[in-house]
């Protein structure tokens, strides 16, 4: 069979992309193979966000091209191809983000299809990146927001939501092949369905409409975990809380924020309410204690002040928010925040990236030591370098948050669930036993 290697960079939504060119692979008959020697080409799937993940798929284009010879690009930055041919002109093909078909035309244009498609020489569903045990699922591509400092949509264009009875047969087929907990994703999940005014399909002989609360309550007839990433704190989204409460999906909720400061948020073309956001998270602790809040911020937007940065940490102070991710602001071309005026040196931004993490961190050391006593469900994802065995609660989501390290457990396998009590905690871990 004929070679072809792969790299996957970027995002969660990315990666299922990358799934769906290397299903499509495998279907055809080709092999994968992660040695540049072995491969007759290889496909590297870029991110574009920010400049540090333009350098990154920048940096790895030319280690495929110095080892390799032959590479495809595709993703995120091939929106972006005459960046890329500036710098490597000699690459075989570039395509935009969610191009499967584009990807499998200039393969086949370089390596001919060993012969034609059989169903069978893949699971049902698909070739994942991910362990066993878990896998993300999209359910939209693009997003309508039109943020200053974001060129998502310009890379991906409009919300386009995925028909539900298309992501419920993926779900199920994964559940049925053993993964054990699903990450919703998308640019936007709270606007599910939004461009197709909620439409109704079908999904096991009965009607459900294209919508975010309905999705989630036929999700979490799975039987698995069902954990909800980037939704956006619409109205609406307040009708998922009681799923969590009655433990129908996990009580995690991802919301990108990205700032505190009215007026800042305002020039980033967010939601500017912010008193109406602390608001939403006190009803929404009411109706499912047990919640995990996670969000994104940014220090260092043009025009930040230290006013509006304490704006920012006095948030953080009272919302107490159980995870938080911060990066400091990144002038990624073609973003309309460039234009603005009062650009923050990047020291001050650092600065107050630093200080912010650090508050965050005195908030999680003593959220997650209240934890200590308790007993949980933890999902195994196995052992780390060093050997210890690490798992997952509710309240950790992979690559993003913490882990539950266990303790006086000789034997368990990835995708089990144990149930375990609490005995230490660090600043973003809990020990347990």
């Amino acid at each position: 069979m004929p070679k072809v290697g792969f790299i996957s960079l970027g995002c969660p939504k990315a990666l299922v992309d990358s799934e769906q060119i290397l299903t499509r692979l495998r279907a055809e008959g080709y092999a994968l193979t992660p040695d540049y020697n072995d491969a007759e080409l290889v496909v590297i799937n870029t991110c574009g966000f920010i400049d540090s993940a333009v350098e990154e798929s920048l940096d790895t284009i030319g280690e495929a091209l110095h080892e390799n010879g032959k590479v495809i690009v595709t993703g995120c930055l091939g929106a972006k191809a005459d960046t890329i041919l500036e710098h490597y002109p000699q690459v075989l093909a570039v395509t935009g983000p969610h191009a499967l078909n584009e990807v499998m035309q200039a393969i086949h244009a370089h390596i001919p299809k060993p012969h034609d498609p059989f169903s069978d020489l893949v699971p049902a569903a698909g070739i994942k990146l991910t362990p066993a045990h878990y896998a993300y699922l999209k359910i939209s591509e693009g997003c309508n927001h039109r943020c200053s400092f974001c060129i998502i949509p310009a890379l991906r264009g409009d919300l386009v939501s995925r028909p539900v009875s298309d992501v419920m047969r993926e779900a199920e087929a994964l559940a049925q092949t053993g993964v054990k907990e699903l990450l919703v994703v998308s640019q936007d999940t709270s606007a599910y369905g939004v461009d197709v005014k909620y439409r109704t399909d079908f999904w096991g002989g009965r009607p459900i409409k294209t919508r975010l609360t309905e999705l989630a309550q036929a999700l979490g007839e799975l039987g698995i975990w069902i954990r909800l990433h980037y939704v956006y704190p619409y109205p609406h989204v307040d009708d998922v809380i009681p799923l969590m409460a009655e433990g129908k999906i996990l009580p995690y909720l991802d919301v990108p924020l990205q700032h505190a400061s009215p007026r800042i948020l305002k020039a980033m073309k967010r939601p500017a309410n912010i008193e109406n956001t602390l608001q939403r998270i006190q009803g929404w602790r009411e109706i499912c204690p047990d919640i995990t809040l996670r969000s994104t911020f940014i220090t260092g937007f043009p025009g930040e002040t230290e006013q509006d940065f304490d704006d920012l940490l006095q948030f953080l102070r009272q919302a107490r928010l159980d995870r938080v991710g911060a990066f400091a602001y990144s002038a990624v071309e073609g973003a309309d925040a460039n234009t603005l005026a009062g650009a923050v040196a990047e020291e001050v931004k650092q600065d107050r990236l630093e200080r912010l993490m650090a508050l965050q961190a005195q908030i999680s050391t003593e959220k997650l030591a209240a934890k200590v006593g308790q007993t949980m469900t933890v999902l195994i994802d196995g052992y780390s370098d060093d050997g210890l065995l690490l798992a997952r609660s509710a309240a950790d989501a992979p690559e993003v948050d913490g882990v539950v390290i266990l303790d006086g457990i000789e034997h368990a396998q990835a995708g089990e669930f144990l149930q375990v009590t609490v005995t230490g905690a660090t600043e973003h871990d809990l020990i347990a036993e």
